[in-house]
């Protein structure tokens, strides 16, 4: 439990009226979030597989001299609507509800209602369509219920918010990106149409002749048609409907030759425009949204609410906790945010007068005696960080501009991290999210170490007596091992190594396949560890079952077992060596699950075991229980893998 007061914020920087934000009223808010069911992913799945039943049902219409296969910029356009939707359906709601609108209408457009009601492949989407609208809905009016209570809660106190955050503007860098993406969709259409043109130029005149075709590859892109005792080798895309001996129309011009239901192909440049399209029209609109909100902190005074935050320790989000919740045992809301400045004489970069100028030369050779110091605590910093050393960020007090809810931008006023003395503005980058477990909230946090602990890879670690306490005395061995999770884990790197071996060996094989091949070999260890490992704690020590062996560590040579940050369980031994098992697990997608991190937990445990020697085991482990390597058996099968692909594919 963290007994750490907050950092106060100055009496000065706090708005007369404004109103703490409760536990009890937090709670309702956290208890608005969208049910379970609305979640985009469900919708996004439903929508996909709906979208991909429809594509494989609908017959494919041939290319045929009367109707060649040429450019699809409408349906190209459609295929970017259904993509933007998907995406928006996740990061922009508003705008997901007219583009599932548009989505449906074009569907109905190209296949009429009579015929979209007749076909199981059409009511599925059109079903999909439904099930997605009804959970965006869902989504904006339990946002429309959480702004509500922050305002309930907030009371009728308003002020404006302080300059800097007036200063701070969002989305520029959407508008560079969405600029150049389109720039390079412009530029892909731009390309298409001048090999349309350059075709349409070269058959003006030309008359279409028929020709047999002597040779086809159903897995190539090249026949052979015979027309007047020549054979024109000529690409197609559909090479299977085109067998030997049948009849097809050509455009000939010397030794240039095409297929007149198939004049020429644009699809590289068509996928160009759509990946330009989509990707510039997805950053236009997290632009206008990004400037849209917040302008919104700036058109007036906004109400105002008491909290407490923390930034993130791992990936530096900030956390928001209610006024009373001293100990941070409770998040409410999380988002990543960036500091404010005011455009005067004293932000970064502005220009000083030259009096100010003289008198820092005056201090200069003062300054530089310290910048030796100031490089090495810099140093010291970034070598902490790295090790996962640094001490975690303080609690600290805070006011927040604007009201709270799911999909909305806020801007505060706290302390600054550096010196506390001094206050900071931020304002959020990305929307707010609730903090709870789970998938809509992204999971929690760790919690605050109590003062005194050290920071770092045991920076959230309990107490040794606070776990102690939970463990108490026991006769048999206790074990930690693999999981659910980190046996999924395993799965994955298992289905990755397959893959990778499949795609070095199917295709011709050179000796330059056997440098990837043994990078493998380190999925293959990384995968046995995730599938079996074995923490076991007995009388005499630690049974530490890894990949290829089990070790044995003595109590008397350990010195601690933390967990990092990166998912490895260590050992650390006097002799300056450790043993490690990695991975066995990812705790950040434990804890978006809503499930308590096992890994850590293991870890807190063995950790106790060796400095509480009253609660170690008073038996023996039995070979049983040690634990079993399966890196062996693992590499055996996929040797066999390999095999059968280099023999039987």
């Amino acid at each position: 439990m963290n007994t750490a007061s907050p950092v106060p914020l100055p009496a000065g920087h706090i708005p007369p009226g404004t109103a703490a934000w409760r536990s009890s009223d937090a709670r309702r808010w956290l208890a608005a979030v969208p049910a379970a069911w609305a979640h985009p992913l469900w919708a996004v799945l439903g929508l996909a597989l709906a979208a991909g039943w429809r594509v494989a049902a609908a017959p494919a219409d041939p290319c045929t001299p009367a109707e060649p296969c040429g450019t699809d910029w409408p349906g190209l356009g459609f295929a970017a609507v259904l993509l933007l939707t998907l995406y928006w359906v996740v990061r922009q709601p508003r705008l997901a509800l007219p583009g599932l609108a548009v989505v449906l209408l074009g569907h109905l457009a190209d296949g009429g209602v009579a015929a979209a009601l007749g076909e199981p492949s059409w009511l599925a989407f059109a079903a999909a369509i439904g099930f997605a609208a009804a959970g965006l809905l869902h989504r904006l009016a339990a946002a429309a219920r959480q702004r509500a209570l922050a305002r309930e809660a907030a009371g009728p106190a308003v002020h404006p918010v302080p300059a800097a955050a007036l200063a701070f503007r969002r989305g520029r860098l959407s508008f560079a990106l969405a600029s150049l993406l389109l720039a390079v969709a412009v530029f892909g259409y731009w390309r298409a149409q001048q090999v349309v043109d350059a075709y349409e130029r070269r058959v003006v005149g030309l008359t279409p002749v028929t020709g047999t075709v002597t040779a086809s590859d159903p897995d190539g892109t090249l026949i052979g048609v015979a027309v007047g005792g020549r054979v024109h080798r000529v690409e197609t895309a559909h090479s299977e409907d085109h067998p030997v001996d049948s009849r097809v129309d050509l455009f000939v011009d010397g030794d240039w030759a095409r297929l007149a239901a198939e004049p020429y192909d644009v699809f590289g440049w068509e996928l160009l425009v759509l990946a330009g399209l989509v990707g510039g029209l997805a950053f236009l609109a997290n632009a206008v949204d990004g400037r849209t909100r917040s302008r919104q902190l700036h058109r007036g005074p906004l109400p105002v609410l008491r909290v407490l935050v923390r930034e993130g320790h791992d990936d530096g989000r900030t956390w928001v906790y209610a006024a009373d919740d001293l100990d941070a045992g409770r998040p409410l809301l999380h988002f990543h945010s960036l500091h404010a400045f005011e455009d005067g004489p004293d932000a970064p970069g502005a220009r000083r007068a030259p009096h100010e100028d003289d008198e820092d030369d005056e201090d200069e050779d003062e300054d530089g005696a310290d910048d030796g110091d100031e490089l090495a605590e810099g140093l010291r910093r970034v070598g902490a960080v790295l090790k996962g050393e640094d001490p975690p960020p303080p609690l600290r007090e805070a006011v927040l501009y604007g009201l709270p809810f799911t999909g909305t931008e806020l801007a505060f006023v706290a302390p600054d991290d550096g010196d506390r003395t001094e206050v900071s503005v931020e304002c959020s980058v990305t929307a707010v999210k609730p903090a709870v477990a789970g998938l809509f909230g992204g999971g929690l946090p760790d919690p605050v170490p109590a003062p005194g602990r050290p920071g770092g890879s045991g920076g959230g670690r309990r107490p040794v007596d606070e776990v102690a306490a939970a463990l108490g005395p026991s006769v048999a061995p206790r074990t930690w091992g693999a999981h659910g999770v980190s046996r999924a884990v395993g799965v994955f790197l298992l289905l990755v190594q397959g893959g990778g071996v499949w795609a070095l060996l199917d295709d011709e094989v050179s000796w330059l396949s056997v440098f990837p091949l043994v990078g493998l070999f380190f999925v293959v260890t990384s995968a046995s560890t995730a599938l079996n490992w074995r923490l076991t704690a007995d009388r005499d020590g630690l049974w530490v079952a890894g990949p290829w062996r089990v070790r044995r560590v003595l109590w008397d040579d350990v010195l601690t077992v933390r967990h990092n940050h990166g998912g490895d369980l260590v050992v650390a031994r006097e002799e300056d060596t450790e043993v490690i098992l990695s991975p066995i697990g990812w705790a950040w997608l434990e804890r978006r699950l809503g499930r308590e991190p096992y890994g850590p937990r293991a870890a807190e445990e063995a950790h106790a075991l060796l400095r509480r020697p009253g609660l170690r085991p008073l038996e023996e482990a039995a070979p049983g229980q040690q634990g079993m390597p399966v890196g062996p058996l693992v590499a055996v099968v996929s040797a066999v893998w390999g095999a059968a692909v280099l023999l039987l594919f």
